[in-house]
């Protein structure tokens, strides 16, 4: 077995290797996730949208989150493993915060947990890491957020101090990576540059650490939705529909089971 990775050993990354990362949201995925060597795995709140069927992730509540955690963490062995802090678990005060993290490690079983926002967010973090969690941050586009944004608008030119600023800020307190979500090419780099803790981008350009991609949209489980900053490796989508086609072509031509198949 492959050495586990830890929040430690991603720091150290930085500057040495490219840090892979996917979502995973259940047993059978995470398996296969973690077995092609991965070295982050994110039960992301993206749940809400691909498994769920929701239009954006704020529907997504903690227990729902804890559940997925928990059921992912059983399935790796190698990866990191990090849980999402959902919408609204940890902004009615530290204490709030501090509470719900402490369960999504504890009962998810997961070694990290992922906290969008920047100076605002800064006290929990803080806090977090003084008492051993380890906190992935994400900065630029934020989803949970993306009501007061009115839709996953582009982080660039016009944010890129505060942005940098707020990098330094998590990194400051305690940190171990941070996620760029949607930032320009061009900040997205400085950020990088700016600090000694690794970035993970989506669709934020070539310049971060690392990348990171909802498990879904890599391999084509939803052939309607098409981003332009995922690239596809597969159609799994229709490789599945057709899969199904054929068998239920198979059981009304009664040419499935055959006599081979049965338990007899």
């Amino acid at each position: 077995m492959n050495q586990r990775i830890t929040t430690r050993r991603i720091r150290q990354m930085k500057n040495q290797q490219r840090i892979v990362a996917l979502t995973a949201y259940d047993y059978t995925t995470a398996k296969l996730v973690d077995a092609a060597q991965v070295d982050i795995i994110l039960i992301g709140d993206s749940l809400g949208m691909v498994i769920q069927g929701e239009e954006t992730t704020i529907p997504v509540t903690l227990d729902q989150m804890i559940y997925h955690c928990r059921i992912v963490s059983k399935a790796v062995q190698r990866a990191l493993v990090v849980g999402d802090m959902p919408f609204a678990s940890y902004s009615e005060s530290i204490e709030q915060g501090y509470r719900n993290a402490i369960r999504v490690v504890q009962d998810g079983r997961v070694s990290a947990v992922k906290l969008e926002g920047g100076f605002d967010i800064i006290p929990l973090v803080q806090k977090l890491t003084k008492f051993g969690v380890p906190v992935m941050g994400h900065i630029g586009l934020q989803p949970q957020s993306v009501l007061q944004y009115g839709g996953y608008v582009l982080q660039g030119n016009a944010e890129e101090k505060t942005l940098i600023e707020e990098a330094k800020a998590l990194e400051g307190a305690g940190a171990f990576c941070i996620v760029l979500e949607k930032v320009s090419v061009k900040t997205a780099e400085k950020i990088t540059n700016s600090i000694s803790i690794p970035t993970i981008g989506i669709a934020s350009g070539p310049y971060c650490d690392g990348q990171i991609l909802v498990f879904h949209d890599v391999l084509g489980l939803q052939p309607e939705v098409h981003y332009k900053f995922v690239r596809r490796y597969a159609e799994i989508g229709l490789l599945i529909k057709n899969a199904i086609e054929r068998y239920a072509n198979d059981v009304r031509e009664s040419n499935f089971p055959s006599i081979n198949e049965s338990y007899e």
